[in-house]
């Protein structure tokens, strides 16, 4: 199973469950559980291979991942853990793994917060990728995870995102790194998901300078029900930790109104 940490508040409180990206853990929310601890049970999970979910799989288990397959690992430690109904926070490649537990766990699922949403490839974004599929048996994964992370989040705001997605990076291997650099082939298939509605409120938080996956997602929501989109000024991909405040302030405030709105439908 694999690794989690719980912060409970009250037996009547509601849950968080928040998801990290590719080559991160459950240390990229540092910026939020004080915040989030005042209001909400909480639950953080390191994905399988990273953090310290690292030595939970072994060379036996799977020679390739799939989002359905880390979706069913979560589904597990909830199940454990006899996890009630929750609201759903994912940040990068965390955010497909939300979209797909949104189809698998439906009823399970209060609100999906995407941060840092990834709904399309654009130009750009297609040739990182097949320049990353060219050379990932080839070169050392740090020197692609630091490429990525710095064409991701160029900026000299940028740097804090950086350094905590490359230091948690480290802690991979170079076969984990290409287990999930590999799941790139199944994205299109994830892409089609996005583009039609859930009965789940969804909100997603974009920095203005997201400039790989901004610009799909305004496309997209003009055309959702049930789904917001909060813009976060000077900011780039990962807003809960170069914005936390702001981040922490908004996304409170929307879970804290979705639970006033259903209980005055109650």
């Amino acid at each position: 199973m694999l690794y989690y940490k719980e912060y409970l508040l009250s037996p009547e409180a509601e849950w968080v469950v928040f998801i990290h990206g590719a080559g991160g853990s459950s240390a990229v929310w540092f910026k939020q559980l004080k915040d989030f601890r005042k209001h909400f049970n909480l639950l953080l999970i390191d994905l399988r291979g990273h953090g310290k979910s690292s030595e939970v799989v072994t060379d036996k288990d799977y020679k390739n991942y799939s989002f359905e397959l880390i979706a069913k690992d979560i589904i597990e430690v909830l199940d454990h853990l006899q996890t009630p109904k929750a609201h759903f926070i994912g940040v990068s490649l965390g955010t497909l793994i939300i979209r797909q537990l949104g189809d698998m766990i439906t009823l399970r699922i209060h609100s999906m917060i995407l941060v840092g949403a990834i709904t399309h490839f654009n130009l750009k974004s297609r040739f990182w990728v097949g320049l990353g599929s060219i050379f990932k048996n080839i070169l050392p994964y740090m020197w692609l995870y630091r490429l990525f992370a710095f064409v991701i989040m160029p900026s000299k705001n940028h740097a804090e995102s950086r350094n905590v997605f490359v230091k948690e990076a480290q802690k991979l291997c170079q076969r984990e790194f290409l287990r999930w650099y590999r799941l790139t082939s199944q994205l299109t298939g994830l892409f089609r998901k996005f583009e039609t509605n859930i009965s789940i409120p969804t909100l997603f938080v974009m920095g203005e300078q997201d400039h790989m996956f901004l610009d799909p997602i305004k496309l997209m929501v003009k055309n959702m029900q049930d789904v917001a989109l909060l813009i976060v000024r000077e900011c780039g991909h990962v807003v809960n930790i170069e914005q936390a405040g702001i981040f922490n302030d908004e996304v409170i405030k929307y879970l804290l109104g979705l639970k006033t709105a259903r209980i005055t439908v109650s």
